[in-house]
């Protein structure tokens, strides 16, 4: 995500840190610059005016001109500019000490505003525990109904639904009733959308926040749109008070204006981005650690967040137990190559660990040879999964030819999985291994 944008952000930081010292011309350059990758990520020209007005100022009055080593404290206000341009400190949900908390969900259609629906309804049951139910009021688009009980389903929540004869604001009411009498955690209540912002559609959405009094409004846009979406939020923010934002499609989102923008246009913040077309790719947006991306400064605690998330106690005693005995095979290495996934894409991963973003620019992770490691492993018998030397010529062949693959991809597999094996072995042992001979043996 954002990946021109970083791209044109890193290379002038890098300048600026690489000078031994700074003049005022020097920053002069760099906010040009900035100026030019902001306005190119479809940024908001009023926000562009005064995200570098803000960072020239703090520079210029950090008394840095002329010393040494300047480069990292204009650094670090870009960093502390971008965070506050996009909310400043992460907000999570107003939950109500008086269960149901009400969650209204507005936007328009083709904003992804169902499927985000459900996606929040699976985070705060994954990351709160809590009991959910969904409401389903968009009554005029065809289909929605139906496609809110699937999705809903997939994540775990209890859909409440009329049909699509009755009035929504009525559906709503009944819904929160329905939750409430149920002991039910939170209620997300599901808007109709419209192609555009009308009058209809904002009374429908007054009527629905008077008779449901929510917690939070949270508007659905897509990062896609880029400044459309920020005309959007804008409009809404105009005729119905929303709360927070969902941004979806953040992923394939490669400018960011729309997320750089909508906070400083309306005043409200992003709570949550969507990142990715599966119901757990959906989190909390934290502006801090999203200006550590961009910059090329990784994202380490969400990096320890998702792996937390699907850590197995009993899995790694066992992992443990056999790098001890040395009983570490193919099946193991294929349960552990399975929970990485389970992390997420791989390509955003590696844009979380410092200063991967710069070295891996312009390379792209092709994820399907996970599906062909996983072919090959799924394609040997168990003994030779735990006894991968045992894997010669005919074998190699039958395996080969299990798996789609060839000879060639079989034999490097077995070679790098038992160099890895080495490794671990010594490590285990607390020995320090030779990783330049390994490094030499792999090519």
């Amino acid at each position: 995500m954002f990946d021109s944008l970083a791209e044109k952000l890193q290379a002038t930081l890098a300048d600026v840190r690489g000078r031994g010292t700074l003049t005022e011309d020097d920053i002069n350059a760099a906010m040009r610059e900035i100026r030019l990758a902001l306005l190119e990520a479809d940024v908001n020209f009023k926000v562009v005016k005064g995200f570098t007005g803000a960072v020239k100022e703090q520079a210029l009055g950090a008394d840095i001109i002329g010393k040494l080593n300047p480069g990292q404290q204009v650094v670090k206000i870009v960093s502390d500019q971008l965070t506050e341009l996009m909310g400043g400190a992460a907000r999570e949900l107003s939950f109500s000490p008086r269960p149901p908390t009400v969650v209204v969900m507005a936007g328009l259609q083709g904003s992804g505003k169902t499927t985000a629906t459900a996606k929040l309804a699976r985070y705060l049951k994954h990351e709160h525990g809590s009991s959910v139910a969904l409401a389903a009021c968009d009554v005029y688009r065809p289909a929605a109904v139906d496609q809110l009980i699937k999705v809903g389903q997939q994540a775990g929540a209890d859909v409440y639904e009329q049909g699509t004869d009755r009035d929504p604001v009525k559906i709503a009411a009944w819904a929160r009733d329905r939750a409430q009498s149920e002991g039910k955690d939170v209620l997300i209540i599901d808007t109709s959308g419209r192609l555009h912002v009308d009058q209809e559609l904002m009374a429908e959405l007054a009527n629905i926040k008077k008779a449901v009094k929510p917690h939070d409004v949270l508007l659905v846009v897509d990062a896609m749109t880029g400044q459309d979406a920020v005309q959007v939020a804008e409009q809404f923010a105009d005729v119905v008070q929303f709360d927070g934002v969902v941004m979806t499609k953040l992923d394939g989102d490669a400018r960011g204006g729309a997320a750089l923008s909508v906070k400083a246009i309306t005043g409200k913040p992003i709570l949550f981005a969507s990142t990715g077309e599966k119901l757990d790719q959906f989190e909390r947006f934290h502006p801090d650690r999203m200006a550590q991306r961009i910059l090329g400064m990784g994202d380490v605690m969400t990096l320890i967040e998702k792996a937390e998330a699907t850590y197995d106690e009993q899995q790694a005693a066992d992992l443990e137990r056999k790098l001890r005995k040395q009983e570490f095979g193919l099946d193991d290495f294929l349960d552990q190559m399975r929970q990485v996934r389970r992390l997420g894409p791989l390509q955003s991963l590696l844009g979380m660990i410092p200063g991967m973003g710069r070295e891996l620019r312009g390379v792209k992770v092709d994820e399907r040879e996970f599906d062909r490691i996983q072919a090959i492993i799924l394609s040997m018998t168990p003994q030779e999964r735990r006894h991968p030397e045992l894997i010669k010529g005919s074998r190699r062949l039958r395996i080969a030819k299990g798996s789609g693959t060839n000879v060639q991809a079989v034999k490097q597999l077995i070679k790098q999985f038992e160099q890895m094996r080495k490794v671990m072995r010594q490590v285990a042992q607390g020995r320090m291994p030779d990783l330049g001979a390994l490094m030499r043996q792999a090519r």
